[in-house]
C-alpha cells in the first residue's frame, strides 16, 4: 500500500536497466519492479537488459526495449575473462570496454527516442559513468542500486592495482553525478556488509561514504523463504523422494564448468557411503549439460526457472560465491559449501564476508579441493541443521517505496 501522506503515481513512464553479468540481479530487479507496481499502479515499466537476463524478462511479461538488442554481450566478456574457475573482475573491466560503449549508445537512443520520468539502474556502472562524463545524458531522476562498495585488488600486478584505483576514485565520485535532477541511490545489504576501511589513499571510508549517500534496504529476494519451509511437500511437488539430495549450480554464466565436474567426480565417493543419494547438476542458461564429463548416475540439466525451490528441498547445495544463490540458500537455512571464483574480488571478499558475518555456508577453494575433500565435506554438512539468524527479506517492498517517492517527487 502507498505510505501515509503520499499519492498513488499513475501512468508514469520508468525504464529500468537490468545491469550486470549473468542473472545474479534481475530476479531482484522483477521482485523490486513487483513491489512498485503494487505501491503505484499504473507505472509503465520499459527494460534495457542484455541476455540471458532478457530471456528471463520476456518470460516474465516484461517489455523490453528493442535497443535491448543492441546491447553489447558483458556476460561472454566475463566468461572470456575467466580461466577455469579464476575470473580477474579487472582484466573484465578491460575486456567489456567494447560492449559498455555500444551499451551507452543504445541507452542514449533509447532516451532520444522515449521520454522516461525515472531512470533505475541496477549496477549499470557504464550508464553511471556516462552521464557524469555528459550531463545531458540525465534525462530524470535516476536512481542507482549497488550490492557491494568498491573494487580490491586481487594481486600485485600493477595494472590491476592501478585499474582498481582509477575504479573507486570513480566511485567515490557518485554523489556528484546529479545535474538538474535527484537521484537516490539503494544498497543491497546491511550497512555492515560494507568493509570499514577506505577505497584507496586519498579517498573516502567506504562505509562512511555508503552511510552519508546511499540507503541500505536490506536483501531483496523473488520468493517468501516462509512458503518453502514444508520441504516434504515441496519434495514430492519436484519429484524427489526421501533419499539424500545435493544440488550443484554455477548461476548465469558458463564459468563453472570445472566445479561442477568436480561434484560429479565426488558422486561415486559419496555413493559408497549413501547408496540412494541424489545428485543434480544445474549448469544455467550459457553452459551446455551434454558438454559435462561425470560419471553415470548424476543427473545434469540445464537452466532451472524458480531454482531456488530446488534449494530449499536440497540437503546440501554446493554452489559458486556468487551473492545472489549464496543469499538464498542463507534465507533458507539449508547447507551449503561454496567457491568464490578465485581472483573475483566480488565473490572473494564482499560476498564471502557478509557470509562469514552471518556464519552461513563453509567456503571452500576449488584449486585446493580434490574430490575427497569435497566429498569428506559433503558428508559433514548433509542435512546439518543451520544455527546462522534468520536475514531481513523485505528489501525489495523498501526498494519500491524509495523508488515510489523519487518518481512522486518529479524533476
Amino acid at each position: 500500500m502507498v505510505g501515509k501522506g503520499e499519492e498513488p503515481v499513475f501512468g508514469k513512464s520508468v525504464l529500468y536497466i537490468s545491469g550486470s553479468f549473468g542473472l545474479g540481479h534481475v530476479n531482484r530487479d522483477l521482485a523490486i519492479a513487483t513491489e512498485l507496481r503494487r505501491l503505484h499502479p499504473g507505472v509503465q515499466l520499459t527494460w534495457l537488459a542484455a541476455e540471458p537476463a532478457s530471456t528471463v524478462l520476456r518470460q516474465a511479461g516484461e517489455a523490453l526495449a528493442p535497443e535491448a538488442d543492441s546491447l553489447g554481450d558483458d556476460t561472454a566478456a566475463a566468461e572470456a575473462s575467466a580461466e577455469g574457475q579464476r575470473l580477474n573482475l579487472m582484466l573484465y573491466t578491460w575486456k567489456a570496454r567494447t560492449q559498455w560503449i555500444e551499451n551507452v549508445r543504445a541507452y542514449t537512443s533509447l532516451i532520444h527516442r522515449q521520454a522516461f520520468e525515472l531512470v533505475i539502474a541496477d549496477e549499470a556502472y557504464e550508464i553511471a559513468v556516462a552521464m557524469m562524463l555528459r550531463p545531458k545524458l540525465r534525462v530524470a531522476p535516476f536512481a542507482m542500486i549497488y550490492d557491494f562498495v568498491g573494487f580490491d585488488p586481487m594481486s600485485m600486478n600493477p595494472f590491476d592495482r592501478l585499474a582498481t584505483y582509477f575504479w573507486n576514485w570513480v566511485w567515490s565520485r557518485d554523489a556528484q553525478l546529479s545535474h538538474k535532477h535527484q537521484q537516490l541511490f539503494l544498497f543491497v545489504g546491511e550497512l555492515e556488509d560494507i568493509p570499514d576501511r577506505s577505497l584507496g589513499h586519498g579517498l573516502p571510508n567506504r562505509r562512511q561514504h555508503a552511510r552519508q549517500h546511499y540507503h541500505p534496504v536490506g536483501y531483496i529476494l523473488p520468493f517468501d523463504p516462509a512458503t518453502l519451509a514444508d520441504r516434504a511437500g515441496l519434495r514430492h511437488r519436484l519429484g524427489y523422494g526421501n533419499e539424500p539430495l545435493i544440488v550443484c549450480s554455477i548461476g548465469g554464466t558458463a564459468i563453472g564448468k570445472d566445479l561442477l565436474e568436480l561434484c560429479g567426480r565426488t558422486y561415486p565417493l559419496l555413493r559408497n557411503r549413501l547408496p540412494q543419494l541424489r545428485m543434480l547438476l544445474a549448469t544455467g542458461p550459457r553452459l551446455a549439460p551434454e558438454s559435462l564429463n561425470v560419471p553415470v548416475g548424476v543427473e545434469v540439466v540445464g537452466f532451472v526457472p524458480r531454482l531456488y525451490e530446488h534449494l530449499a528441498a536440497s540437503d546440501l547445495a554446493v554452489v559458486q560465491g556468487g551473492g545472489t544463490i549464496t543469499l538464498e540458500l542463507t534465507a533458507l537455512r539449508r547447507p551449503f559449501l561454496f567457491f568464490p571464483r578465485e581472483g573475483d574480488f566480488e565473490q572473494e571478499v564482499a560476498v564471502a564476508g557478509r557470509l562469514a558475518r552471518h556464519g552461513a555456508g563453509v567456503r571452500m577453494a576449488y584449486s585446493r579441493t580434490t574430490p575427497e575433500m569435497l566429498a569428506e565435506q559433503a558428508l559433514a554438512n548433509l542435512g546439518k541443521t543451520v544455527g546462522h539468524p534468520t536475514i531481513p527479506v523485505d528489501g525489495a517492498r523498501k526498494a519500491a517505496e524509495l523508488i515510489g517517492k523519487l518518481l512522486a517527487s518529479g524533476p
